[in-house]
């Protein structure tokens, strides 16, 4: 006679996960695709920052790649506002559509 612990007895047929814990490992299977933002030198990021002034000032459509520990997201829109203090800038997609975006998290831009 089989053992209820064994060969697909009571405990071994009666496996089930909860909806908390598959969360859970969904969690910790994304966190380990997490990557970490590139370092950028000095003479990238004056670049950057350059497109971004040139976009501000002549109001041209400018393309920037903004960091996402998972996946990068291109945004194209016309900079409309910079401020300096919290180096934030605003840029236009739209007539209605904006994004506030940090310096620090863009990776690269270029001009249309």
């Amino acid at each position: 006679m089989a053992s209820k612990l064994t060969d697909n007895g009571v405990f071994e047929g009666s496996r089930f996960i909860l909806p908390e814990h598959r969360d859970a490992h969904l969690n910790e299977m994304r966190e380990q695709e997490r990557r970490g933002k590139p370092v950028l030198d000095e003479q990238e990021m004056q670049l950057i920052e350059e497109a971004i002034f040139e976009s501000y000032q002549e109001r041209h459509s400018v393309t920037l790649t903004v960091f996402n520990p998972f996946d990068d997201e291109e945004i194209k829109g016309v900079v409309a506002s910079i401020d300096r203090q919290s180096r934030i800038i605003k840029l236009v997609r739209g007539e209605e559509d904006y994004s506030l975006i940090k310096i620090e998290e863009i990776i690269n831009a270029s001009i249309q």
